[in-house]
């Protein structure tokens, strides 16, 4: 159950939901109610075969690549680092490349916007995939990879939840709750960027010492 909580929290508070309900909110103001949770879950299947895939297809794609599991961890960890600062900063729609403008010309010419942007970059970023390739390297055994499994499908089913409440969730926190709640998300995806990069660095020395 420990790990079970841990890669929840840690891939909720890495792909933020609730800093893309504002996004979300902005896009589908067109759509009916039942467009927008049709959208909704889309959005959610779209995540979860993302990071099933990304669990199970990432660690064949690091052997491809030559990749070591440490070298992905601390290219992962910057990566996460790096989001956690944006959540700190607030300016996490620009780290995800989600300006405005940029985002409803780009929708105007597709079709739905439940796998790109929403699935992709906004809720499946490379921060949350290299998480998932390291936690696949990290827990072989069968037992841990289905609490893992199970992690990600709750946290598929809290961002289903968080996008058909996405009004309501916005309208009651409004901006300032919601980069005050990011913030402190911000500092959480922070320290487990880091504790990511430390102790990979920590392996690498030990295998050149050994």
């Amino acid at each position: 159950m420990e790990l079970f909580f841990y890669a929840f929290a840690a891939i909720l508070s890495i792909a933020n939901p609730l800093g893309t309900l504002p996004i979300y909110v902005g896009l589908t103001i067109d759509y009916s109610k039942k467009e927008r949770r049709k959208t909704a879950f889309l959005t959610s299947i779209n995540v979860l075969v993302i990071f099933v895939v990304s669990f199970y297809v990432g660690s064949y794609l690091l052997d491809f690549f030559g990749i070591s599991i440490d070298s992905l961890r601390i290219a992962g960890g910057l990566i996460i680092v790096s989001s956690g600062f944006a959540l700190l900063t607030g300016s996490f729609n620009k780290h995800k490349g989600m300006d405005k403008e940029r985002v409803k010309s780009d929708v105007e010419t597709r079709e739905s916007i439940s796998l790109t942007p929403l699935a992709i970059p906004m809720l499946a970023g490379p921060g949350s995939i290299s998480l998932l390739i390291g936690l696949h390297e990290e827990y072989l055994e069968w037992e841990n990879q289905i609490f893992i499994l199970v992690a990600i499908l709750i946290v598929c089913i809290v961002i289903l939840a968080m996008l058909i409440t996405s009004v309501y969730i916005v309208n009651f926190l409004g901006a300032s709750g919601i980069n005050a709640v990011s913030r402190i998300i911000g500092f959480i995806v922070i320290a487990i960027g880091i504790e990511y990069i430390s102790s990979s660095i920590i392996n690498m020395l030990s295998l050149i010492v050994g």
